[in-house]
């Protein structure tokens, strides 16, 4: 599933295909994805006009005039593709939208393509949409700190890896950038998650930011499904340390990477590195 880097390069690429920019045409394939899809979804787009894309966790949010926003969630398959002219729409091509040009040129084509329709679209107008009520806060964000780290594990004695991917406890991490920063902070995935604290908690939280900063500078990370909206892969994925190299030698020592399931997860690791 795409995690917060690869939703963040989505978000950089519609700024400029959605920011002030009028809905000429919307299209619907099919009523539903994950969930049902709002009724009459492509009328209630049509003439509108979106307003600064933005992100929370994993979901894109795409506001509009009219005080509503457009909610998108990759699910585990889904990508959004960029066209500057209209395309030939292919299988699981399930939503479109054509925006007006903003200076005079061809209008831009966007598309969600979903193989496997773990995706999710709604629109909504309330001032925080349920899904996002209970998220914790933003890892690139100010809220963000070894502090509040310390304080969301301090009550789970279930391991640090499982934590991680609770999006309660810090939005948008998960497997693959939870695995790459427990390395780099030199933290076993096993580890209790009640023992951060301290140096610990501010060698996480420091790992946390730079490890999804830097997939954020190489478009994510492409191992399957993710792709840029320009149709790049996702370059991060040749900077991987620990996840999917499983009987590959550590980038830091003469060890080797480890791979464990936990919580129904492949967990990556240096046993030697990570304590």
């Amino acid at each position: 599933m795409p995690e917060l880097p690869e939703v963040e390069t989505v978000r950089l690429a519609l700024v400029p295909a959605l920011s002030g920019r009028r809905v000429v045409r919307a299209f619907v394939g099919r009523p539903d994805l994950r969930w049902p899809l709002p009724k009459g979804l492509a009328d209630r787009l049509t003439r509108r006009v979106f307003d600064v894309p933005q992100r929370r966790g994993k979901f894109l949010l795409l506001p509009l005039d009219g005080n509503e926003t457009l909610l998108l969630h990759l699910g585990m398959s889904g990508s959004i593709r960029i066209h500057n002219s209209a395309p030939e729409l292919v299988k699981h091509d399930h939503f479109t939208l054509e925006m007006a040009s903003s200076d005079g040129g061809p209008n831009t084509h966007i598309v969600f393509n979903d193989p496997r329709r773990f995706g999710w679209i709604d629109l909504f107008s309330d001032p925080l949409h349920p899904m996002l009520r209970d998220m914790g806060p933003e890892p690139l964000g100010n809220e963000f700190s070894d502090a509040h780290l310390a304080a969301a594990l301090s009550g789970r004695s279930g391991p640090i890896k499982t934590a991680l991917l609770n999006q309660h406890i810090v939005a948008g991490i998960g497997n693959i950038y939870a695995c790459e920063a427990l390395f780099y902070a030199g933290i076993s995935p096993r580890r209790r998650a009640n023992s951060i604290k301290a140096k610990r908690a501010q060698k996480l939280a420091v790992s946390i930011r730079d490890v999804l900063r830097r997939a954020i500078a190489e478009g994510g990370t492409s191992l399957r499904d993710h792709v840029q909206p320009g149709g790049e892969i996702g370059y991060f994925v040749q900077q991987l340390a620990v996840y999917g190299r499983e009987g590959k030698g550590c980038p830091q020592c003469s060890g080797t990477i480890k791979a464990i399931i936990q919580s129904g997860r492949s967990t990556f690791f240096c046993s030697h590195c990570q304590r």
